[in-house]
């Protein structure tokens, strides 16, 4: 997969097929519509090409400081979509001057006389343009102008609910790792560096990495205690983690990050960290005593080891 930054990049080839949006999760619905992109492609002999955003337009023009809360970096967007046989990956700078342009404009000017295109693959529920104000039947309208056609992907489904980025955020809120999981057709994660933490993990027999996040408005599940698979390096490992305040402890003015990695003792301070999320093992809770702490840190562990061995792949 070629990754390009402009479509000044792309040399105009009108057989290719494309698709257009910002795929935050690269969830299994927004797979479906990749898969039938490269499909169509082969099918024709033509190209496959993907057209996505950075930064993500919600971070640009969404209300002034409203936060948004995504499932993906660009980092892992590019990193989901490029295991997928994509020839052409274009990453199109969001801009508020960008965000004005219409969406005969767009087509035009990026697709039409850009990448060049014959078929445009999207969802059923396709909005683009100016304000998001375009939808499918604008879409075969200009196809119909300019010489491409137009097919929609149906919603794709998993356990009867259609599967989408606001599904998967509801399912993290909760906490509901494995139901993300499910939706977005692998574990969820970030990753992050780890940071100076005040060491009291290790006074008691649970040494912690605390981890602060690349980006700052990845989706955090809910605070709990969660069994997870972790990336040093090429090194990978298993463990759990606590997200919350350590209310046992000595509550901390905001929410931290630690991850206790089974059999490991290395310093990891400084390094980089991926971190996946496997089940949820409890709500996060203060506890009597710090003794009462570290029993149920046992018996949280115990528990993670469990849930590690009964994964396939994993043992």
């Amino acid at each position: 997969m070629i990754v390009v930054r402009s479509v000044k990049e792309v040399p105009r080839d009108a057989s290719s097929v494309v698709t257009v949006g910002t795929f935050d999760g690269v969830h299994l619905a927004h797979a479906e519509i990749i898969r039938e992109v490269v499909s169509r492609a082969r099918m024709r002999d033509g190209r496959s090409i993907v057209v996505t955003f950075d930064p993500h337009p919600k971070q640009v023009v969404g209300p002034p400081g409203s936060r948004v809360e995504l499932l993906s970096t660009i980092g892992e967007r590019l990193e989901v979509i490029g295991t997928m046989g994509v020839d052409v990956l274009l990453v199109l700078e969001f801009t508020y001057d960008f965000s004005r342009i219409s969406p005969g404009d767009f087509y035009r000017g990026y697709i039409v006389d850009g990448t060049g295109v014959d078929e445009v693959i999207v969802g059923y529920d396709h909005m683009f343009g100016r304000d998001r104000t375009a939808g499918i039947a604008d879409l075969v309208k200009m196809g119909k102008e300019f010489g491409f056609s137009v097919f929609a992907v149906h919603p794709f489904t998993v356990d009867g609910e259609t599967v989408s980025s606001t599904l998967i955020r509801k399912a993290l809120a909760a906490g509901d790792v494995e139901r993300a999981a499910k939706f977005l057709g692998r574990p969820y994660g970030f990753s992050g560096t780890v940071v100076r933490g005040d060491g009291r993990g290790k006074t008691i027999g649970f040494p912690t990495a605390n981890i602060r996040p690349e980006d700052a408005s990845k989706v955090i599940p809910a605070r709990g205690v969660y069994s997870v698979g972790i990336r040093v390096g090429s090194e990978k490992r298993f463990g759990m983690m606590n997200i919350g305040v350590r209310p046992t402890v000595a509550a901390a003015p905001e929410e931290t990050l630690e991850v206790h990695l089974f059999d490991f003792d290395r310093d990891l301070y400084g390094e980089r960290l991926t971190v996946t999320f496997l089940t949820r093992l409890r709500d996060e809770k203060k506890f009597d005593s710090l003794s009462d702490l570290v029993l149920q840190l046992g018996k949280d562990r115990e528990n993670a080891r469990r849930t590690v061995l009964k994964r396939p792949g994993m043992r």
